[in-house]
């Protein structure tokens, strides 16, 4: 029914403005004014929310179906959850308030953008209308994400990306931070239709399309303010407490297919429950049957692996390098430069030219965040191109004291990266730390601002940091967290499972976002995008899941090979799961399992 109305809304549209004459002529309408939404078409999943597990009509795949089947509402009253916004492709579906306005050049009166405020959770946004391009994929992500957009004739089309992760439907049906949105605004008189096509490669087989019917106001009308500030809900839950069901646990999974009395097959989605020809497949159905053919887990996407140099501004004194292997933060000032691991051993000149792009002063402080080899490996040359500023080499005997600069790391970051029992070092002299703190955390003052290095034990390795420049506000984490894979818990050299979530939890310590969930703090991964709290929250939930899952596992009584062919990460690997390394599915499961069972 959806499909049929598109096609109408886009057809009839044009042609009705011509014969009306209500119509601007290009290049385009003026959409400026107040919106209000006319609420008849699916009423009850934009009033007060759709029923807990119904899915029917969605082209989810059996990841999106398993995400949410171990979504508990409660995880809402978790305080970093409390503020979570409703992404762009999903905010429009509820009841709000839409204010739309023109930003244009004072000179050429060219139009720059067109503006949007949305009532609920108060969201500004801005629809780039003057061809900019749109951000390099480690640019951070937003609830309304960077949109672009353009008029085809009388429709404003609009394309979206950068969305972090969000709703398909509010009662626990995931849209990953890897979804694109593109948009069509069509009006007609007072009225406005808004077609939304989401196309999501993690949890979606097919683009899903949507439209909302909006009338103008002509009064501004109410509620346009949305404050919200996260309060703790539930006294003496415990630190890092992710509610979730278990597979199989869901108490509500034939709750909404009995009261409507259909297939709870057909409750739970799947393409084949959009089209009409699925009617008379149910009646053939049994009211319990779950059909074999729901749409497998997505193959998981494949992360940016690009080996371009790009330096992107974080926030503050903070920017960070792109494309060295691992992401390379840099901390510059009037003092000189620090930066955060080096990246791999083939990138290092670039990385260098890359840094004196941002300042021509003195490269003084490396820290490494592990032993890893993508943190490290850019070491030996990094150091090189440094200098490290010493006044206590007073003799002048210490011939060295100024050659390069210090590398600061834990001392068991050291330890791998020598050789302390006398066996050969794994890796070259000059690419060992020059100074080591072995326990709590490491505090600089450079470039006017407090930094802490922060000791992570027993997470992914024996000698995580993390890195906070505290007035940037910028924490940067070594491979800690990663938005790329799933976490790699190196259990050979001292990784746990748990360690890894206390510094996931760590990190949400540090971590205030500025306003609803967004901005804020933010964090730089070891891969990946720069991020904020909430897709911090997001992994550190996900890696609790899994693990709550695998220990339930364990008090069965079943082995690490059934613990694999259960699939216990399905709704994840689509995501995360990498195709061969640490950063499959079965590694991470295998990783979780031992830590578990030690």
């Amino acid at each position: 029914m959806v499909r049929l109305f598109l096609l109408a809304a886009l057809a009839v549209a044009p042609i009705s403005a011509q014969t009306t004459g209500s119509f601007v002529p290009s290049p385009g309408l003026d959409l400026a004014g107040n919106w209000g939404p006319l609420m008849h078409e699916d009423v009850p999943e934009r009033g007060l929310g759709p029923p807990l597990v119904d899915y029917s009509g969605l082209p989810i795949t059996e990841g999106a179906r398993m995400w949410a089947e171990a979504w508990d509402a409660a995880r809402l009253s978790v305080p970093e959850h409390e503020c979570q916004v409703h992404v762009a492709p999903y905010i429009y579906r509820g009841p709000l308030n839409l204010r739309i306005w023109e930003e244009k050049d004072p000179q050429s009166q060219r139009v720059i953008a067109i503006k949007q405020y949305i009532s609920t959770y108060e969201q500004n946004r801005t629809i780039w209308m003057d061809g900019r391009p749109h951000p390099p994929e480690s640019a951070a992500h937003t609830w309304m994400g960077f949109s672009t957009g353009k008029w085809e004739g009388n429709i404003l089309t609009v394309s979206t990306t950068h969305i972090k992760q969000g709703w398909i439907r509010r009662n626990g049906l995931p849209e990953s931070d890897q979804a694109t949105l593109i948009e069509h605004y069509i009006r007609h008189g007072d009225l406005m239709t808004h077609v939304s096509i989401v196309t999501d490669p993690v949890y979606l087989t097919e683009p899903l399309i949507k439209t909302q019917e909006f009338r103008q106001n002509v009064q501004a009308g109410q509620n346009w303010l949305y404050p919200c500030e996260p309060v703790v809900e539930i006294a003496g839950r415990p630190r890092g407490d992710v509610p979730n069901y278990l597979p199989g646990q869901n108490p509500f999974v034939h709750e909404f297919a009995d009261l409507h009395k259909i297939p709870v097959g057909a409750a739970l989605g799947g393409a084949e429950t959009m089209y009409p020809e699925y009617q008379f497949k149910l009646k053939t159905m049994s009211t319990t049957a779950i059909p074999p053919d729901i749409a497998p887990p997505a193959t998981a996407t494949a992360q940016p692996t690009s080996s371009e140099i790009q330096i992107l501004p974080v926030q503050g004194n903070v920017y960070v390098v792109t494309g060295a292997g691992g992401n390379i933060t840099v901390q510059i000032g009037a003092m000189g430069v620090m930066v955060v691991d080096t990246g791999g051993t083939q990138t290092s000149e670039r990385v260098i030219a890359a840094i004196r792009k941002l300042s021509d002063k003195p490269l003084q402080y490396i820290v490494n965040t592990s032993a890893d080899a993508d943190q490290t490996g850019g070491n030996v040359a990094i150091r090189k191109a440094g200098v490290t500023i010493t006044g206590a080499n007073v003799a002048g005997n210490l011939t060295d004291a100024t050659v390069g600069a210090q590398i600061l790391a834990h001392e068991n970051v050291l330890n791998r990266m020598s050789a302390p029992t006398g066996v050969k070092a794994p890796t070259p002299f000059d690419a060992w730390p020059t100074e080591t703190y072995v326990s709590g955390q490491k505090e600089l003052f450079f470039n006017d601002e407090p930094i802490e290095i922060k000791f992570q034990p027993k997470a992914h390795t024996d000698g995580d940091s993390l890195v906070f420049f505290r007035h940037s506000d910028v924490i940067s984490t070594g491979n800690i967290f990663v938005t790329t894979s799933y976490p790699v818990i190196d259990l050979e050299r001292g990784g746990s499972v748990q360690g890894e979530l206390d510094a996931l939890n760590n990190i949400l310590d540090l971590t205030i976002p500025r306003h609803d969930e967004e901005g804020g703090t933010y964090v730089i991964p070891g891969h990946g995008r720069i991020c904020d709290e909430f897709d911090v929250l997001e992994y550190r939930d996900m890696v609790t899941i899994v693990r709550d899952r695998v220990q339930a596992s364990i008090k069965k009584g079943m082995t690490l090979d059934q613990v694999k062919a259960a699939h216990l990460t399905k709704d994840y690997d689509a995501r995360y799961a990498a195709k061969s390394g640490f950063g499959t599915a079965d590694n991470f499961v295998e990783s979780v399992y031992k830590s578990l069972k030690k």
